[in-house]
């Protein structure tokens, strides 16, 4: 069945008659010149060479939960194309000459995405973190069938050594959506411009009934939605102030507000800078988390979930009287068992552990193994000079009876209180702190959000980003708990929601009563499995890390996926196609959202001569490597 694409009907573009005839042509030249496609270029990704041996470490999850996490869709609409159109499309290549398919496993690869295999999760064998997506718009009652992103796009790790590719579930991902969306705009515009190109596209996907009325409505949906929701949702150039995100990094709190606030309901002046780029985090133990993000800005585990799908654009009836409001394509069944694999069957303690989603251990039979005399000289180091803020190694008896684990709730429930520090202290990055508390946006009162606004423009009231995101992802869940029949009981509500309230904040409030941007410290379990560091992915290695600032590099490149296992992260040199992060500009100042301070362990002469983020005493290279050694354990 060929889904039409909904904006192929709404939008308007008028198809060149020449064109248009080429097209339709039965015997049409395959040298014909198509010129417009000039702007069109072959994205400048990566050619990675043969995977060779491929593993995936031990996690506590079956194959059956690996292949739920990976493929279950979240009610995401992510590509603006339906999914017999992404699985037809060629590779954008000015190029009339056939090349090989956009959905080809090894194609999508280069964009960091990890084959996978055609299975009952994944009919169309389409790479981890892909599905499909079959539902009803809720504004506008048009079936449809799309591919969505879900969590494990981002939060799937890959690691490479000597030939071995080692695959870790909820590690961060090593992808380029920014190449990724372009590359996909640009196949879509070749195709619809290019005769012979279009061609082998129609016969694709019409099969016996490849004729000349097919290929006309066909063309025609084709060139309203490339000229619609593609160029509008993947060609437009970024707002001004925006920071390159590149490899392994994506601004996601800016992109879920500007998908959120701005185009699905339709506020163009919402529209935000994606300013602060972040690593993808790694997601193992989250659920036990009092707060989340980064700048501890999440407690709820439905509203972080809902609100993720949300950014990846699941569709939500903001202004239609088709649907009630907020009705939406979120599937809260579905995020809550996600979100029970992360979580695991039960409370974590000292016996069992985390019995969710486990950190990977170091493969020592991969990996070189651990040299256990310089662990132990780095386990002193890290209870002197780690475990004050990332609490104890989670294998010791400390960790388990450290008094962060908060009080059990009235459900027998315990949650880790994490360490925040103000940005002020810590001297990191300030931009994702920072831009999250200063950003406003516009909502329309008729919505009667609970957080009350700061101030009122005619219909529109002025709120804080987070806490109007806070309470439109609730309003969009509870219409899901409404709906049901019968709806939802109060006691599932509260279980679904994970027995936590729905708190939402930009600045962590201190002891004495000052609410500043802060980050967390979370446990180091898996942490050598994590590159690149620091919240922004400015420091490629632990090693760097660990170094003072002017030992950490000013510039390097990522892409990379071989392994060092000395400086435990990726290799940094020069690879075509990838990502130059630059930390620090020509005028020697920190590039903002890029910025690679912080977290410095260094003895400057006096304290007046101290670098902001200064943490600890300087470490000789020995000692780095020791304590290195010792997290390579955890």
């Amino acid at each position: 069945m060929v889904f039409i694409p909904e904006n192929a009907m709404t939008c308007s573009w008028h198809i060149p008659t020449l064109l248009a005839g080429l097209v339709l042509a039965a015997g049409a030249s395959l040298t014909q010149a198509t010129p417009a496609i000039a702007p069109a270029v072959k994205p400048d990704i990566p050619a990675y060479g043969a995977a060779g041996a491929t593993m995936w470490l031990e996690q506590q999850w079956t194959p059956a939960e690996r292949g739920r996490y990976h493929h279950r869709s979240q009610g995401t609409v992510t590509l603006p194309i339906p999914v017999d159109w992404f699985l037809a499309l060629e590779q954008p290549d000015p190029s009339i000459i056939a090349r090989g398919l956009f959905s080809d496993g090894a194609y999508l690869d280069r964009f960091g995405f990890i084959p996978a295999a055609t299975s009952a999760d994944n009919p169309n064998g389409l790479p981890i973190g892909f599905a499909a997506t079959r539902g009803v718009n809720p504004a506008t009652g048009a079936a449809f069938e799309q591919v969505g992103l879900t969590c494990a796009a981002c939060h799937t790790g890959r690691i490479s050594y000597r030939g071995t590719q080692m695959f870790i579930d909820g590690g961060p991902a090593m992808i380029e959506l920014g190449k990724f969306r372009k590359g996909l705009a640009d196949a879509m515009a070749m195709t619809s411009l290019s005769p012979p190109r279009f061609l082998r596209f129609a016969k694709r996907l019409l099969g016996p009934g490849n004729n000349r009325i097919a290929r006309l409505r066909l063309h025609n949906q084709l060139a309203r939605t490339v000229a619609g929701a593609v160029i509008v949702r993947f060609k437009t150039p970024s707002p001004a102030g925006s920071v390159e995100e590149g490899f392994g990094r994506l601004d996601a709190l800016n992109r879920i507000g500007n998908e959120v606030f701005a185009d699905q309901m339709r506020q163009p002046a919402n529209l935000a800078a994606l300013s602060a780029p972040v690593a993808y985090p790694h997601i193992w133990d989250t659920h036990w988390f009092d707060w989340v993000q980064y700048n501890s800005s999440i407690e709820q585990p439905m509203v972080r979930n809902a609100g993720e799908a949300m950014g990846v654009r699941a569709l939500v009836n903001f202004t239609s009287a088709s649907t009630p409001r907020f009705t939406s394509t979120v599937p809260v069944d579905a995020l809550h068992d996600m979100e029970g694999l992360l979580a695991g069957p039960a409370q974590p303690t000292a016996r069992r552990a985390f019995t969710g989603l486990h950190s990977p251990a170091w493969p020592a039979s991969i990996l070189p193994p651990i040299d256990v005399a310089l662990k132990e000289q780095g386990r002193t180091l890290y209870r002197a000079m780690c475990a004050g803020c990332h609490l104890p190694a989670t294998d010791e008896p400390a960790f388990w009876t450290s008094d962060a684990w908060l009080p059990a709730n009235a459900h027998g429930q315990r949650y880790l209180r994490l360490t925040t520090v103000p940005v002020a202290v810590i001297g990191t990055d300030p931009a994702q702190a920072e831009d999250m508390a200063g950003r406003r946006v516009r909502v329309p009162m008729a919505y009667a959000l609970k957080t009350p606004p700061l101030s009122q423009e005619g219909a529109l009231g002025v709120y804080s980003y987070g806490p109007a995101l806070g309470d439109v992802v609730e309003k969009v869940v509870y219409r899901w708990y409404d709906s049901r029949t019968p709806p939802t009981p109060v006691a599932d509500r509260a279980a679904i929601d994970g027995f936590r309230p729905n708190g939402i904040r930009a600045v962590v409030r201190e002891a004495d009563g000052t609410a500043r941007p802060a980050y967390k410290a979370r446990p180091l379990n898996g942490i050598w499995a994590t590159a690149p560091f620091l919240h922004n992915g400015s420091v490629p290695t632990l090693y760097d890390l660990l170094s003072p600032w002017d030992e950490r590099p000013r510039s390097f490149w990522l892409a990379n996926r071989e392994f060092d296992p000395v400086k435990v992260g990726y290799r940094t040199g020069p690879i075509d196609g990838g990502f130059r992060l630059v930390a620090v500009g020509a005028d020697g100042r920190f590039v903002r959202g890029n910025g690679n301070g912080g977290h410095l362990f260094e003895s400057p002469a006096t304290p007046a001569q101290a670098r902001p983020g200064t943490i600890g005493r300087y470490l000789k290279p020995q000692e780095r490597a020791a304590l290195i050694e010792f997290l390579k354990t955890l």
